[in-house]
């Protein structure tokens, strides 16, 4: 499954595409069309890499960006688990800090994926990588950033495809799909539109993630993190899945960025 984490952290991305869109003032797609992207295979989760999504993302509306970065990145625990989650929710916020165009939060979210990546053993990896984002950063050079972050993104995955370590690789993915959809549902509670809304409805992506906590090893399986990962997809499942039929409603958007918004502080709190 060589193609799990790369294809994965992109569907965060694949998020905020979806969720940006809700500012243009065409009306939004019911659905993303990932056919017109290069993409990466997981499964049968088809998702576009995000160098492509970010260039989508120049033609959308101009949400308050910065106003969705986090104050704070959140604490290594020295936990894998909780690191390889930390890990992901990092990644996400430097796809939000390109789009902010924040040259500082940039810098500190270099340093801090060669830290993570550090504690769970693929720094080589991402030490070219993490040295180019500062750089670019520093330059104000936003389309060098993100080709960086797409960069660190492939050699994560490589690193971690070397070590066989793929229940760390899943924890990475979903740790930034939990940040991506806590942050494009703050931006659609901005500015909601039931026909909008229904961008939300992910149940593919949802049950691929749901399938791949079921299939790690026992005795990560029955860890609090994963325990409580696996409970809030099963809070999120029945409030995504309004969209078959009919629109996900405000309270529905409301709930998911509650329950997504609870997981981020419980993977980026020093007492995970």
């Amino acid at each position: 499954m060589r193609n799990t984490f790369f294809g994965i952290a992109a569907a965060s991305v694949a998020t905020l595409v979806a969720h940006a869109s809700i500012l243009r003032a065409e009306p939004a797609p019911q659905q993303i069309d990932l056919s017109k992207f290069p993409a990466a295979a997981v499964q049968d989760v088809v998702v576009p890499v995000p160098s492509e999504i970010f260039n989508v993302l120049d033609k959308l509306g101009h949400p308050n960006w910065k106003g969705e970065l986090r104050e704070s990145m959140g604490k290594n625990t020295g936990n894998r688990a909780q690191v390889a989650l930390l890990l992901g929710t990092v990644i996400a916020e430097g796809f939000i800090a390109v789009e902010a165009e924040d040259s500082e939060r940039i810098k500190q979210i270099g340093h801090d994926v060669l830290d993570l990546s550090r504690a769970v053993g693929v720094e080589k990896a991402v030490v070219a990588r993490s040295k180019a984002i500062v750089d670019k950063a520093d330059a104000r050079d936003w389309n060098g950033a993100r080709k960086e972050l797409d960069g660190a993104l492939q050699d994560v995955r490589g690193a971690m495809d070397e070590l066989n370590d793929e229940d760390l690789a899943q924890l990475v993915s979903l740790g930034g799909w939990v940040r991506g959809t806590e942050v494009l549902t703050s931006i659609v509670q901005k500015d909601y539109k039931r026909d909008r809304a229904e961008l939300l409805h992910q149940p593919e992506l949802l049950n691929y993630f749901d399938r791949r906590l079921d299939d790690m090893s026992p005795r990560l399986r029955k860890s609090d993190l994963v325990t409580q990962l696996k409970a809030m997809l099963g809070e999120i499942r029945p409030l995504i899945l309004e969209g078959e039929g009919r629109k996900i409603s405000p309270k529905s958007v409301d709930q998911i960025h509650s329950v997504t918004s609870k997981m981020v502080v419980t993977i980026t709190s020093s007492d995970a």
